[in-house]
C-alpha cells in the first residue's frame, strides 16, 4: 500500500460513519494484541480546549526529554497531523506500514461478520502501533467524541484524564443538557487515575467530581481565576500560576490563559507519577507550543487570524476576545458552518462586531453548509454579506474589504476543515507579496 492507496482507504471508511461504543473497537485492538495495554496516558476530553491542553502538555513533556506521542483530530493542514512523536508527524510510509495490520484486522472481522471498524477506530488503532513500536514513553491522547463510548477510551493505563472546558454540543449524540454531557464524558476517568479540571459550571463540576470520587483518586481544579499578574497580548501573554512566575505563552487568545493552568496542572500532577519536570522545562515547553487554527495569526498586514469556534460556546469566546484585543477597530468576517452545528447561535454571538461577513462552503462533503445557506442565515442579523464561490476568494474579498486600513481584522473561522485551505492560501499569498516588495527594492 502507498500512500495514496492508503488515503484512499481512509477516505472510503467513512461510508461507516461514527459508532459509539467500545466493542469493535475492543475487538480490533484484540486482534492487534492490545498494543494500548503496553502505554501510559494523559487523556484529555472536553468541548472546546481539549487540543490546546493536548498541544501544551505534549510540547512541554518533550522539551524536558520524553519521549511523547500525540494524537488529536480533527487536523488543519495535513491527515498525518493525528499521529506525532516529538512535535514530529508521522512519515507516509510509516503510516501506510502500520495500517497494513490494521486494514487486516478490520477486514477480517468484517468478513466474520462482525461491524467493520470506523474510520476513528482504524486511525486510533494506528496510532496504538506507532506509539508503542517507536518506545513512547507517555502520550497525550484527545478524544474524538464524547468520552466513555469514544474509541480512544479503549485505553485501561491512564495516569491523567483532564478535562478541558464542557459545553453543549453533539446533543443529539451526547446529551442534551451539560449534566449528560459531562456524564459521557467523564467516562474516561479510570481506577487509579488523577483527575485534572479547569472550572467548570457548577453541574459539570459536580458530576466530574462525583466520578473522580467513585474511582478513589484525587481530583484537581486548574483554576483560571488563581492565575495572577495576567497580560494579554496579540504576540504573547503571560501570568503567574501557583509557584511560577510569569509564565509566557505564544499562543493567542483570551482563553488560552485557563488551558495553559490546565496543562501547568497536569504536569505538576505527571511529576508524582514518575515524570519529573523542570521549571525551566516547562517554562520552554509552553512557550513554544503551537497550536494551528485556535486564534491564530496567519497574516499581519493587515491582522489576519484563523480560529476553530464553531458551536455556541467558542463562538462566545471569540467573540469576548474580539473584544478585548480588537476594540474599535473594523472586523472582516470569514464564516465556513458544518450543517450539524448551531450555526444560527455561531451567528448570534458574534455578528455584532462584524463590519462584514463572507461566507464559504467547507470542503466537508455532505456536511458542509453551502455557503449561500450560511450567507441567507447570517442576513437575518447583518446587512453586509457576501457570498464566495471559493476560499481562494473569500481571502481576496477580505483584503479588498480591509483595503489599506492598517487597524483592519479579518478573522476566519468555523469548521476547521476549510481553515487549512484557507492559511495555506493567506501564507501564499503573503510569500508573493514579499518576494516582490524584494525585488522593488532590489531594482
Amino acid at each position: 500500500m502507498n500512500y495514496k492507496e492508503a488515503m484512499v482507504y481512509m477516505e472510503d471508511l467513512g461510508r461507516y460513519g461514527s459508532v459509539m461504543g467500545l466493542s469493535s473497537m475492543r475487538e480490533l485492538c484484540r486482534r492487534l494484541n492490545n498494543p494500548q495495554d503496553r502505554l501510559k496516558f494523559v487523556h484529555v476530553a472536553g468541548t472546546n480546549g481539549k487540543g490546546s491542553i493536548v498541544a501544551y502538555v505534549s510540547t512541554v513533556l518533550k522539551r524536558a526529554g520524553y519521549k511523547t506521542g500525540r494524537y488529536i483530530s480533527p487536523t488543519v493542514s495535513d491527515y498525518r497531523e493525528r499521529f506525532q512523536i516529538g512535535g514530529r508527524m508521522i512519515t507516509q510510509a510509516d503510516l501506510c506500514r502500520y495500517l497494513e495490520p490494521v486494514r487486516a484486522a478490520a477486514d477480517a472481522m468484517a468478513a466474520e461478520g462482525l461491524p467493520h471498524p470506523t474510520a476513528f477506530e482504524v486511525e486510533t488503532a494506528v496510532a496504538f502501533l506507532w506509539f508503542l513500536d517507536k518506545q513512547c514513553e507517555i502520550v497525550v491522547l484527545e478524544t474524538g467524541l464524547g468520552g466513555a463510548s469514544d474509541a480512544t477510551n479503549v485505553i485501561e493505563t491512564t495516569l491523567v484524564a483532564a478535562f478541558a472546558s464542557i459545553s453543549r454540543d453533539h446533543m443529539g449524540i451526547l446529551g442534551e443538557t451539560l449534566e449528560e454531557i459531562a456524564s459521557v464524558k467523564s467516562g474516561i476517568i479510570k481506577s487509579g487515575c488523577y483527575v485534572v479540571s479547569v472550572r467548570q459550571p457548577p453541574e459539570v463540576m459536580q458530576v466530574l467530581q462525583q466520578a473522580a470520587l467513585l474511582c478513589k483518586y484525587e481530583f484537581h481544579v486548574a483554576d483560571v481565576n488563581q492565575a495572577q499578574n495576567i497580560r494579554y497580548g496579540v504576540a504573547k501573554q503571560y501570568f503567574t500560576y501557583e509557584k511560577y512566575k510569569k509564565l509566557a505563552i505564544t499562543m493567542t487568545g483570551q482563553v488560552q490563559i485557563e488551558n495553559a493552568v490546565a496543562a501547568v496542572e497536569i504536569i505538576t500532577t505527571l511529576g508524582r507519577l514518575g515524570f519529573p519536570v523542570k521549571e525551566e522545562q516547562l517554562r520552554q515547553g509552553l512557550l513554544e507550543t503551537r497550536w494551528r487554527g485556535r486564534f491564530d495569526v496567519i497574516g499581519k498586514k493587515p491582522l489576519f487570524i484563523a480560529d476553530g469556534a464553531h458551536n455556541e460556546d467558542a463562538a462566545g469566546k471569540l467573540a469576548e476576545s474580539i473584544r478585548f484585543y480588537f476594540t474599535n477597530r473594523r472586523i472582516i468576517y470569514i464564516m465556513g458552518m458544518l450543517k450539524d452545528k448551531e450555526y444560527d447561535k455561531v451567528i448570534q454571538d458574534t455578528y455584532t462586531l462584524a463590519e462584514h461577513i463572507v461566507t464559504v462552503t467547507p470542503p466537508a462533503g455532505e456536511r458542509a453548509l453551502h455557503a449561500y445557506e450560511l450567507a441567507q442565515a447570517a442576513s437575518m442579523f447583518h446587512d453586509s454579506v457576501t457570498v464566495a464561490d471559493s476560499i481562494q476568494e473569500a481571502v481576496e474579498i477580505a483584503y479588498l474589504l480591509a483595503g489599506q486600513d492598517k487597524d483592519a481584522v479579518i478573522i476566519a473561522f468555523g469548521s476547521l476543515s476549510y481553515l487549512g485551505e484557507l492559511i495555506n492560501v493567506v501564507e501564499h499569498r503573503d510569500t508573493i507579496r514579499r518576494d516582490s516588495h524584494g525585488r522593488s527594492e532590489e531594482n
